[in-house]
């Protein structure tokens, strides 16, 4: 295809003519949506229809005579690929957001002192008032009522339809009216009348809904206004049929179109006090809010509470999520069983491929008792393709899992489920053939990182940035790190990342504490382009840490209670072997080796009552002591 003529390339020539009739020089397109969510509706993929980049994080600028995807590490791989010919070029950011898009652009632009379009209400508002901030400081404004793919995306989809349904106990442990009931106690604390949601998972949670609106995620899109006696939900007509409808009146929650969501915000009786959350309401939706001398709305900046308690899964939950662990560990003895033994068949040689890797471990999930759905597309990547940390195969381009000719391969699969009772994501690095030293070294440091952070113990409240330096250190040590981070919260069936906490690089604030019952995970990595890639993720469970005596004996402090303070530790919830044949053993203390024995002693007792056959066979050899 003639790259002048690609669809890209024409796409861009319609946004460049919509920026000169505009009086624009340039339109700032984030990866949000009017819910600031991750994973998107295909109605919000503007970016990637524009820039080809498939990537599920980024920002693209487009201005009159340029256009750039600014991107972090994770991506830097893929997007070069997926961006070859368009037209746009990657810049490389340490971190994603809006942040170095922002100075992309005043680099650009500065000397214009021109005006930037963006779509305010796919803009989160802190990031909102940052931009306008750097913007207006060196003479550039920002108009934020500009959403382009309203006239350049002709075919654009349309709001999803997919029904509404309940959460039901037992796998929900508290009732709707209970969990309304938490948020308006935290309200109360803040003295505020009203409180407005926008994050589907938190209305999710707090409504006890899941829905299938966005790919991987049990959510619906909704936005959700909460008061001291009652609360709408804002929804698309005929997402919810009349009985639900009654169950929800029943409990004051009242529906209303979705449509409706900024009206409703406008007619906030003067004197109320809303509290939003700045980082989970978008800059549109706050400017709905009455400001004015004769109607003001005083506005309480404040995490959402719903964030929080989420966050804390309560005991019955947690055993729920043991069981869903279960479920999902015989379910990958059962593929890895299968997998290992069709490598060794001369029948499928040159026919194992990494779609044939998605296509059976998500087929051994879904027969597993509770699945609903993956918790997030599988990767599956062989080789160089295990070096770009969001990897994903098409039918287009995937590799054929054979080791090259004399050497080793690497195979890392990244994957998780949806269970009524809870969220999984694991990953596992696995030997084709004879790995390399070098092989080896990159995989024990990076299970030394998994190991160290999953012993460590720590105070209650500790900030989660604190612990991530605790994975990278072995790997700090022989000068080696990874651009993602360590670890990232996970929810209860609903969206697989999820805050506050966060083990990773970011600046911390106080609502990233570590707290009792958060679920976790640690994934530290390496990463050699163009050669392999490693990394070995568990989910954690935060419970009261566990102290020896003066003579060793863990049984006499077993509350977290010290006279320090309280202190938690992590349970590993993962149940999935962790490979020993790349292990290189000189590199491995006694302790370490004693964790990873313990854990492979648990995995055998949970899942070998669950598995036969094959995969218990399998089971066992993997779970042999080191």
């Amino acid at each position: 295809m003639d790259t002048r003529t690609s669809p890209i390339r024409l796409r861009l020539e319609r946004v460049r003519e919509f920026l000169e009739s505009g009086h624009l020089e340039a339109v700032l397109v984030p990866s949000s949506d009017p819910h600031l969510s991750e994973y998107l509706p295909e109605r919000w993929q503007g970016r990637q229809w524009l820039s080809g980049f498939t990537g599920s994080m980024g920002t693209l600028v487009v201005t009159r005579h340029d256009a750039a995807v600014v991107a972090d590490s994770r991506y830097w791989v893929q997007a070069e690929a997926e961006l070859a010919g368009s037209g746009i070029h990657l810049v490389k950011a340490a971190n994603g957001g809006a942040g170095p898009a922002t100075d992309w652009i005043i680099d650009k632009l500065q000397a214009t002192h021109g005006v930037i379009g963006v779509d305010g209400s796919v803009l989160g508002l802190a990031t909102a008032e940052q931009l306008l901030q750097r913007l207006k400081s060196v003479g550039l404004e920002l108009r934020t009522d500009v959403d382009v793919f309203a006239t350049v995306w002709s075919d654009r989809p349309g709001l999803p339809d997919a029904p509404i349904y309940e959460h039901l106990a037992p796998h929900a442990g508290r009732s709707r009216t209970e969990r309304l009931q938490l948020v308006r106690s935290a309200m109360q604390r803040h003295e505020a009348t009203h409180h407005f949601i926008s994050t589907v998972d938190d209305i999710a949670w707090l409504f006890n809904l899941r829905g299938s609106d966005v790919s991987y995620n049990p959510v619906f899109l909704a936005h959700a206004l909460v008061d001291r006696d009652s609360a709408t939900l804002f929804v698309a007509e005929g997402k919810v049929t009349d009985a639900l409808r009654d169950r929800l009146l029943a409990d004051g929650v009242h529906l209303a179109p979705y449509a409706d969501t900024g009206s409703a915000l406008s007619a906030l009786p003067h004197g109320s006090h809303l509290l939003i959350d700045p980082k989970r309401v978008t800059f549109g939706l706050r400017q709905q809010v009455p400001d004015s001398d004769g109607h003001r709305v005083d506005v309480i900046q404040q995490i959402n509470p719903s964030t929080l308690l989420k966050s804390r899964k309560t005991a019955a939950d947690a055993a729920h999520i043991r069981e869903a662990m279960i479920e999902d560990g015989a379910a990958m003895c059962e593929f890895y069983a299968w997998f290992e033994a069709a490598l060794a068949d001369p029948a499928h040689a040159g026919r194992i491929t990494e779609l044939t890797v998605d296509e059976h471990l998500s087929a051994a999930r879904a027969r597993r008792t509770g699945f609903v759905g993956l918790s997030f597309p599988v990767i599956a990547g062989f080789n160089a393709n295990g070096a770009m940390p969001h990897y994903r195969a098409t039918a287009e381009s995937h590799a054929v899992i054979n080791p090259p000719e004399g050497l080793g391969g690497l195979l890392l699969i990244d994957s998780g489920g949806q269970y009524l009772g809870g969220t999984t994501d694991v990953t596992r690095v696995w030997p084709i053939g004879e790995v390399s030293e070098a092989q080896r070294r990159d995989y024990t440091r990076v299970l030394k990182g998994t190991v160290s952070l999953s012993r460590t113990k720590f105070p209650v409240g500790t900030l989660s940035p604190m612990l991530d330096a605790i994975a990278r250190a072995p790997l700090w040590q022989h000068g080696l790190d990874y651009g993602h981070g360590t670890g990232h919260g996970v929810g209860y069936f609903l969206n697989v990342h999820e805050g506050p906490q966060s083990i990773s690089k970011a600046v911390p604030d106080a609502d990233m504490a570590m707290q009792p019952g958060m679920v976790t995970s640690i994934e530290p990595g390496l990463y050699r382009p163009g050669q392999w890639g490693i990394r070995i993720e568990n989910l954690v469970l935060n419970v009261p840490a566990t102290f020896p005596d003066a003579d060793g004996d863990t049984s006499c402090v077993t509350s977290g209670i010290t006279a320090f303070g309280d202190f938690l530790e992590f349970e590993t919830l993962t149940l999935c072997p962790i490979d020993t044949r790349c292990i290189e053993r000189s590199l491995m203390s006694d302790e370490e080796i004693a964790w990873l024995n313990a854990y492979h002693a648990t995995v055998f007792e949970r899942l070998s009552p669950r598995v036969s056959g094959a995969a218990l066979a399998w089971l066992t050899e993997r779970t042999q002591a080191f």
